[in-house]
């Protein structure tokens, strides 16, 4: 498939700025794989669009304050956006620059000095001061997607960043998990519906875009997960009650599949690194259900989804969604789709 057959029209005005006064106000936008017309809906409105029994997973990853302005000795402006940190008071990051970037160069920032090592594919090794995590935490700003014209401010260090964010490593939201507030998990824990976590620490190759015009030449970024025993027992649990599977997330999806291929075809408990790419022909073993933003127009993403829901039927819905007024993007409106196709399942306890 040729990237163009992921591209949609989207007026600038629709790209969400902000996010509304309450998470869970958010527009939701229904699509079933029955083929009928998309419904217009509401978040709040997820436990009565679920059943009892459904398995609803989050992805828990933290973000950190992954933006840094440093110096170059010359006094050039050098952008610093962390992709992980690494052993040893190290960091891999991409680093944006007016002029070429140099192993050996030496950064300045609020936190003292930055050395670059080496670089490759667009991210450059560097060593800091200490521990990346703790260094950036200390100096960093919250990393808000470049669509996102505002520099960020303390309301984007509370509303990028999901209500449940426990492990720190992200570097971009799950965005789907920013619609969920306390009363909507206690509505979906008294509707008889589960709640299981993972991490999947989302990288900064997230904003990259797809540079191949034939989408199977794109390369994916590595990314860190880990899914938990419980997660398993918890998904092994609603199939055996008769329970569907509801990633919050693209993330959740590719976490999941990703750790099923690994397990030949088995979801088991699993730590360590994915590059999965999710587009249409992707069968499908674990999700059933996938909550999730609309996406950027020619992302892999948007591809996810498509491979999902089906491209023609995805991009009917985006169209609807352009046509009814619905806020895009990390600040934006949200969709619930089923799964087309029928899928095989197992679970290794």
């Amino acid at each position: 498939m040729e990237l163009a057959d992921f591209d949609y029209e989207l007026p600038p005005g629709l790209i969400a700025q902000r996010p509304l006064p309450r998470r869970s106000d958010s527009r939701l936008l229904v699509l079933a794989a029955d083929g009928l017309a998309p419904l217009d809906s509401d978040v709040r409105q997820l436990p009565q669009l679920l059943r009892r029994h459904d398995l609803v997973v989050f992805n828990d990853t933290r973000v950190v304050p992954a933006r840094l302005e440093a110096r170059k000795a010359t006094g050039g402006r050098v952008e610093i956006l962390l992709e992980r940190a690494l052993p040893g008071c190290a960091a891999l990051a991409q680093l944006g620059s007016s002029k070429p970037i140099r192993p050996g160069m030496v950064l300045h920032c609020a936190g003292g000095e930055l050395r670059v090592l080496e670089g490759a594919d667009g991210m450059w090794r560097l060593a800091l001061p200490q521990d990346a995590l703790q260094f950036f935490e200390r100096y960093g700003s919250v990393p808000l997607p470049p669509y996102i014209t505002h520099a960020a401010d303390q309301s984007d260090s509370e509303r990028y960043q999901s209500v449940f964010a426990r492990a720190p490593g992200a570097v971009a939201a799950p965005t789907a998990s920013l619609h969920f507030d306390d009363g909507l998990l206690s509505a979906i824990a008294a509707a008889g519906i589960g709640c299981a976590t993972l991490t999947l620490h989302v990288g900064a190759g997230t904003f990259l875009p797809v540079r191949s015009a034939r989408i199977a030449g794109h390369r994916m970024h590595s990314e860190m997960f880990s899914i938990p025993q419980s997660t398993v027992s918890a998904v092994r649990d609603c199939r055996a009650r008769g329970g569907r599977v509801v990633a919050i997330g693209t993330t959740v999806v590719r976490a999941l599949e990703a750790a099923t291929l690994a397990g030949d075809g088995a979801l088991a408990p699993r730590a360590g690194e994915t590059d999965i790419f999710i587009r249409p022909g992707f069968a499908f073993k674990v999700v059933d259900l996938l909550l999730t933003n609309f996406h950027l127009p020619r992302s892999t993403l948007l591809m996810l989804v498509a491979a999902f829901a089906g491209r023609d039927r995805v991009l009917a819905a985006y169209a609807h969604a352009v046509r009814q007024g619905y806020r895009f993007f990390s600040y934006g409106d949200a969709m619930l789709l089923e799964r087309c196709g029928a899928g095989s399942y197992n679970a290794r306890a």
